[in-house]
């Protein structure tokens, strides 16, 4: 097997089966013996193709009498992994692109070879044109040049103007950075640098979050040495700024209602120096193992693992807890840098969402003890997801209040009001919602 061979068995699953793209990944790259430098490519057709599937749609459209909606998804993958390395990769010979391609498809459907080698061929004669959008739609350029479902680009330009709207787009096309958040149980950032650098990585400290490196070239990760050992784990700047606002004194009792994968609970139970008790909850089993997982290789003694429905309400945890943390299900619109497939949702799929992270954030509170801290978060930028649903949760609490957040400088306009929004464009990281309540009486 070859990186495009892997690249199309990938991008099948994706598309039959639904699954995420880094899910996809994991399971398919999983024992095959290909080199790294071909993994690597394999990786790059892959995001590259989800992140434009509209726009090389669209080239399709343009090109071929069978519309792409109607084409086998075998026919059309294929086009799609040809067509990309045409227009997209300039390290790759537009014949190996094409002769790739063709083969293929001759192993899933030998009958459309002849169609594929056409179209990619007429795809070589026009290059120089193929690519163009009709612009007299702005809300459709953008929905084709950068891939997006047209509700979503329709949206943004309506709450954030179409200056605003460009510049996230343009950010959400950047590939992301790699984050690692040192285990300051077992070291210390400088030695962790320093132990990176020994084994040749790129890394660098963050300004503003004391536990964060930003790494560039480190491959294979869960076979680190370091990593194995527990002195890092990946997470976003982002989703640690949860921990740093939570900011918990040791010896707290934490509840965090959707724990899973355990980036925030482990934080929260580093910043307690491995003291006080952290109550991790989930409701899926394989992500209750991998939060376990985790807390065994950090080292971490005070993180307790519960498989619990934060839609459900714990008569044993009412007023028991110093902080409850909920960071709650989302529509991700914040991370599609991470998950390019957000772009593709359904408005409907959304509709649900804002009724269940209200009946989180209700439940989460009364778990709170008079003077505790809840904080509510998520990773989107949609307001009806984030503050309209404190807004609405503080109408109906009296008992609870918005604090400023110092312990951070990241939004300086609403942090003193209570809440953080995160911007790509603005931030440079992912799209994030943290608000801090207080428990008043």
């Amino acid at each position: 097997m070859n990186a495009r061979e892997l690249a199309f068995k990938t991008l099948y699953d994706i598309e039959r089966n639904k699954n995420y793209s880094n899910m996809s990944i994991n399971k398919n790259f999983k024992n095959i013996n290909i080199s790294d430098q071909e993994k690597g490519l394999a990786t790059e057709l892959i995001y590259g193709i989800i992140e434009n599937k509209y726009y090389l749609n669209y080239i399709i459209d343009k090109l071929s009498k069978i519309k792409s909606k109607k084409m086998s998804t075998y026919v059309k993958i294929s086009l799609w992994l040809g067509i990309y390395q045409i227009l997209f990769l300039d390290s790759i010979k537009e014949h190996a692109a094409v002769n790739e391609s063709v083969s293929l498809i001759k192993k899933y459907d030998k009958k459309s070879s002849g169609f594929v080698n056409a179209i990619l061929r007429n795809v070589l004669r026009n290059k120089e044109t193929i690519m163009d959008i009709d612009k007299a739609n702005i809300e459709d350029f953008l929905s084709i040049k950068y891939s997006y479902n047209p509700w979503i680009i329709q949206k943004w330009i309506k709450v954030f103007g179409e200056d605003f709207t460009r510049d996230l787009l343009e950010s959400n096309s950047e590939k992301p950075n790699l984050y690692i958040r040192t285990n300051t149980v077992k070291i210390s950032r400088d030695e962790l640098i320093e132990k990176l650098k020994s084994q040749g990585v790129i890394c660098s400290k963050v300004n503003g979050i004391d536990e964060a490196i930003i790494v560039k070239n480190l491959k294979n990760i869960e076979n680190n040495k370091l990593f194995k050992e527990g002195f890092f784990t990946v997470q976003d700047i982002s989703s640690m700024l949860v921990g740093k606002v939570t900011n918990p004194k040791e010896g707290s009792l934490v509840l965090d209602m959707c724990s899973a994968p355990g980036g925030k609970t482990t934080h929260l139970a580093t910043l307690m120096n491995n003291s006080g008790q952290v109550i991790a909850r989930d409701v899926f089993e394989h992500k209750l193992k991998l939060i376990n997982n985790t807390v065994k290789r950090l080292g971490l003694k005070n993180i307790e693992v519960e498989n619990f429905d934060a839609l459900k309400i714990d008569e044993n945890s009412i007023d028991k807890f110093d902080y409850v943390v909920s960071d709650v299900p989302c529509s991700g619109m914040g991370i599609i840098k991470r998950k390019p497939e957000i772009k593709f949702k359904k408005e409907e799929e959304l509709k649900e969402l804002p009724i269940i992270q209200s009946e989180i954030l209700n439940n989460a509170s009364k778990y709170v003890k008079v003077g505790g801290c809840l904080i509510y978060s998520t990773c989107t930028i949609h307001d009806e997801e984030n503050i309209d649903i404190v807004n609405e949760f503080l109408k109906n609490n009296e008992n609870f209040e918005l604090v400023p957040i110092d312990e951070v400088k990241i939004d300086l306009d609403n942090q003193y009001k209570g809440y953080i929004k995160i911007y790509p464009n603005i931030h440079g990281m992912d799209g994030f919602f943290i608000s801090k309540l207080k428990r008043v009486r």
